[in-house]
């Protein structure tokens, strides 16, 4: 009696550790696919979990050339003169390195009361550059802004925060114009001006500039953000989802 005792605690002994082992690989295997996606910012110096947040950091320098490279400690490899069509009119700022730190949804749900997109940063995308609204300083609309897009559509603010208010070239022609190009503070990913082979219109978007559909990331459906070519460029009229915070 006593050895066949001995046998059922140590059998559920046994059962214990398996099952505990089992949930422990399990949670693991889950905090991992859900940081894959965000791994694909290429351009941030690192992605980590923090409960229902993922931290992203960034220095926000672009790893592509421009001209708003020179005079800075990068000039000899990675300045390169406006050779972009259309006229170019380069502000006084120069490219400064960023210490920015996203704080976003892992998993991220439609607010029930949208916010309004803030000045500075409202996204990253994948090369660690943030992602602006459709405004200039003072909230007013970009058309005098424009001309001081470098050939990969982006500049730097005031203070050297290179950023893109809309399509970031050299993304779209390394990676594709269908393709996962970042996400914006809500956790939402933003995607190229095309889907499924057809340039995509603001008038096949909501009011956020989104919609819902399958996609090569998200098989079963998301909702998500497309660039366009016409105001808003990347975000209409605020976030669909909550959004979390940024700093520099």
């Amino acid at each position: 009696m006593k050895f066949f005792l001995n046998v059922l605690v140590t059998g559920a002994l046994a059962f214990v550790v398996f099952v505990s082992c089992k949930k422990n690989q399990s949670d693991s295997s889950v905090a991992t696919a859900d940081l894959t996606i965000y791994k694909r910012i290429y351009g941030a110096t690192s992605v980590s979990q923090d409960g229902n947040y993922v931290v992203i950091k960034s220095t926000a320098l672009p790893d592509h050339k421009s001209p708003y490279y020179q005079g800075t400690q990068w000039a000899a490899s990675m300045y390169e003169a406006y050779n972009g069509s259309g006229q170019f009119a380069q502000n006084p700022s120069k490219i400064v390195s960023q210490n920015l730190t996203f704080r976003i949804p892992l998993n991220p749900s439609p607010a029930a009361t949208k916010s309004a997109t803030p000045m500075g940063p409202i996204g990253v995308s994948l090369n660690g550059v943030p992602f602006f609204n459709q405004y200039a300083a003072g909230g007013s609309p970009l058309t005098n802004e424009i001309v001081s897009f470098d050939q990969y559509d982006g500049h730097p603010q005031q203070q050297g925060q290179y950023h893109y208010h809309a399509e970031p070239f050299y993304l779209t022609t390394n990676k594709g114009k269908s393709a996962l190009l970042g996400f914006l503070l809500d956790g939402y990913p933003v995607y190229g001006p095309m889907e499924n082979s057809a340039t995509v219109t603001n008038a096949q978007l909501d009011a956020y500039h989104g919609h819902t559909s399958a996609t090569a990331d998200y098989p079963n459906g998301s909702y998500h953000y497309h660039i366009t070519s016409t105001d808003p460029y990347i975000n209409g009229n605020g976030f669909y989802g909550t959004p979390g915070t940024v700093s520099n």
